[in-house]
């Protein structure tokens, strides 16, 4: 019953004081407002503008005349998860089917395809490959370490000087291959480009076939230091490629034979 008398003898200043608590600390309430004004506000602003972030959103909201600071907005906006960016899907248009036909001529469908190894010092890098179908000849191999849309195109442009344009190009559903800069280039130069199904490399067959033979006789084979030892090798598997090693599906020819045949 002592005890108990004291502690209601002593003051607020005094009990803050004993367990070290600040009086303010003491005697604050929580004021939560409704934040159903700020839910909504970001709820149409976020359906409206779907790429901004956050500091777009406040700084739109304070130029409408809202005084929120940014660390309510901040704590609402996070509580609603949108600082979580969810990539769309990117939808490509269907694809059909086409039969992996065997030309009869050069320069009826060529095949193009990427491949990607590294340097020894980690580095990556990729190779832009262009087949004729008809002779397997391997028209080019572009080494870089980036090869987006344009280089596809300059490869194209500078094979049309030396041996002219095929009719189509067949090649997988790559962000290169799909770029309106290459569908451009097309329509301009009158070529048409087949897209093989999402998943089905075998409809692309004839540049796959030739990508096993480059990995394992070229880019597994050697160690390489540098993109001009990558290119050097590269020549050089092209000339025995085209023009010394034998194919089976040539009946033992080299493309070079059949394409001094046509």
């Amino acid at each position: 019953m002592l005890v108990e008398e004291m502690v209601k003898k002593v003051s607020h200043r005094q009990a803050c004081k004993c367990v070290g608590l600040n009086r303010s600390s003491c005697f604050y309430e929580l004021k939560r407002e409704d934040d159903g004004e700020i839910i909504h506000e970001l709820i149409l602003l976020t359906q409206k503008h779907v790429s901004i972030g956050f500091w777009q959103c406040y700084h739109r909201l304070r130029r409408r005349g809202f005084k929120w600071n940014h660390k309510k907005v901040y704590r609402i906006y996070t509580a609603m998860k949108l600082n979580i960016r969810r990539r769309a899907k990117k939808r490509l248009p269907a694809r059909v089917k086409k039969p992996l036909t065997v030309p009869d001529g050069i320069n009826q469908v060529w095949s193009i395809d990427f491949m990607s190894d590294s340097l020894w010092d980690g580095r990556k890098f990729r190779l832009l490959n262009v087949v004729d179908d008809y002779n397997r000849e391997m028209l080019a191999m572009e080494a870089d370490t980036s090869l987006p849309a344009s280089r596809v195109t300059r490869t194209l442009d500078m094979l049309r000087e030396c041996r002219g344009l095929p009719l189509k190009i067949r090649m997988d559903n790559g962000p290169e291959f799909i770029s309106h800069k290459l569908d451009e280039w097309a329509k301009e130069h009158g070529v048409e480009l087949l897209f093989i199904q999402p998943g089905e490399p075998t409809q692309n067959a004839y540049i796959e076939r030739c990508n096993g033979s480059i990995r394992r006789e070229l880019l597994n084979a050697y160690i390489f230091n540098s993109l001009s030892e990558v290119r050097e090798k590269t020549e050089e598997w092209m000339t025995d490629y085209n023009y010394h090693r034998p194919h089976q599906a040539l009946n033992f020819r080299s493309p070079a034979d059949l394409l001094q045949e046509c």
